[in-house]
């Protein structure tokens, strides 16, 4: 599992002047962290982390040499600047449900060439024990042709049954549609008045 070093924050200290110093600032909670730990974090290892993992992925954090398995709940981004303001993570407890995220990632989705790929649906919400979370659900979508969707239901995560989905069953996460427009323009060049 990837680990992120991380050292208490003193909260003394403001956020803004942690960040140009080459800080990201973050919390830690959980069931069993008696109060939530402000933490900050170097940018570098945030950026080098950040690659890899997400929103909804799980990862070591190293507190001063104290280890927490944790799910990295929310990643707040500065809009201006395109950079990584805050990082919340949640403790997770061992054999406890917790609630997260898997971003949806479509595979070859450039072999589609007919009609067009449209994702309707970016991640998935669902609970489970530590020991089954997922970040990542990968769809490939080569073999999708006009009119094909795919539901939620139609997932492999949908099969797993250490995984209780909260996001609708009957939700579309992909589809081909026709491309409109495109086919009557050889009929009406062949329909213009000759000169």
């Amino acid at each position: 599992m990837d680990t992120l070093i991380a050292a208490k924050r003193d909260l003394t200290t403001k956020a803004k002047r942690l960040r140009k110093e080459g800080y990201i600032t973050g919390i830690v909670y959980g069931k069993e962290v008696k109060e939530s730990i402000p933490v900050k974090m170097k940018k570098t290892d945030v950026a080098q982390i950040l690659k890899t993992k997400t929103k909804g992925s799980q990862i070591m954090l190293d507190v001063e040499g104290q280890k927490y398995d944790v799910l990295i709940k929310e990643i707040d981004y500065n809009p201006l600047k395109g950079e990584v303001d805050e990082i919340d993570f949640q403790a997770l407890v061992s054999g406890e449900k917790v609630h997260s995220v898997a971003e949806i990632i479509l595979l070859n989705h450039e072999k589609v060439t007919t009609g067009i790929l449209q994702q309707k649906l970016r991640e998935i919400s669902y609970k489970a024990v530590p020991e089954a979370l997922v970040d990542k659900v990968e769809i490939n979508v080569e073999n999708m042709r006009i009119g094909d969707s795919l539901r939620v239901k139609d997932l492999d995560i949908a099969a797993r049954k250490d995984i209780e989905l909260l996001t609708d069953l009957d939700t579309t996460v992909v589809m081909v549609t026709e491309v409109h427009g495109s086919a009557n323009t050889a009929d009406s060049e062949d329909a213009a008045p000759e000169a």
